[in-house]
């Protein structure tokens, strides 16, 4: 039995248009930080404004904060967030075989995306009034090939990796106590400990890999990932860190 996390908000709702625009409704009058889990989305989004599909059985929530820290270092609980589903998906399955991070903000399972995390926030004079970070996760049923952007890695969903069938709502449950878990962590300890985790789970890490960005492209190993969360690649000419990209393999 899991046990909800102490000082965290949980509110499941039939159906939603977006769980971060739901998030961005009702941020004003949060004491806390909550989590909101849409059991179907009927304009959920992903990365750079494309659409999500959300079949029913499938995964999409949010966890809606109002922090007070530099926006910069807020956005590095997209890796607090990685790492809390990574911890759900062996707490779901009792294994971790076949699990990998991919940077930035990607989980995948058998060489597939099982799981995403769009980070959306508002602010003004330089501070945020929330931060919300999205995670959809094809438990059941993962898009077909003409529903991913050309080139994407093929997604993959739980219950057709390992034939383990898990509820939304029994996922949240797992989700949010790995991540009080790592918030702690990062709250408690920075970021370094958070990043070295996740760079033993990093996908492709030491490997030559490539970064997609709307104006370059660049290959090169991947080094490592730099005390800002950046990617950073090693190339014949030169030590490359880049802060944001798509990355292929």
């Amino acid at each position: 039995m899991t046990t909800w996390p102490e000082g965290y908000g949980r509110r499941v709702l039939d159906t939603v248009d977006s769980t971060n625009a739901e998030a961005a409704r009702i941020a004003p009058e949060l004491s806390g930080p909550e989590w909101i889990l849409g059991l179907r989305q009927t304009a959920g989004r992903g990365r750079r404004g494309r659409a999500w599909t959300d079949p029913p059985g499938n995964f999409a929530a949010t966890l809606v904060m109002r922090p007070d820290e530099a926006p910069d270092k807020v956005a590095l609980r997209s890796f607090v967030a990685s790492l809390a589903l990574y911890d759900a998906f062996v707490a779901a399955t009792g294994r971790v075989q076949g699990l990998a991070l991919k940077w930035p903000n990607d989980v995948l399972m058998n060489g597939g995306k099982i799981a995403g995390i769009l980070l959306e926030s508002a602010g003004h004079g330089g501070g945020l009034s929330h931060f919300a970070i999205g995670i959809g996760v094809n438990l059941k049923t993962a898009p077909g090939s003409g529903e991913v952007e050309q080139g994407a890695f093929p997604p993959v969903s739980l219950l057709a990796e390992t034939g383990i069938a898990v509820t939304p709502e029994d996922f949240l449950d797992l989700l949010a106590a790995a991540y009080a878990r790592y918030e702690t962590q990062f709250v408690t300890y920075g970021f370094a400990p958070i990043r070295e985790l996740w760079l033993s789970r990093a996908a492709r890490l030491g490997e030559v890999i490539t970064a997609r960005t709307m104006r370059d492209e660049t290959t090169g190993t991947f080094e490592t990932v730099d005390e800002a969360g950046n990617l950073v690649l090693s190339t014949a000419q030169t030590r490359v860190a880049i802060p944001a990209a798509e990355i292929f393999f």
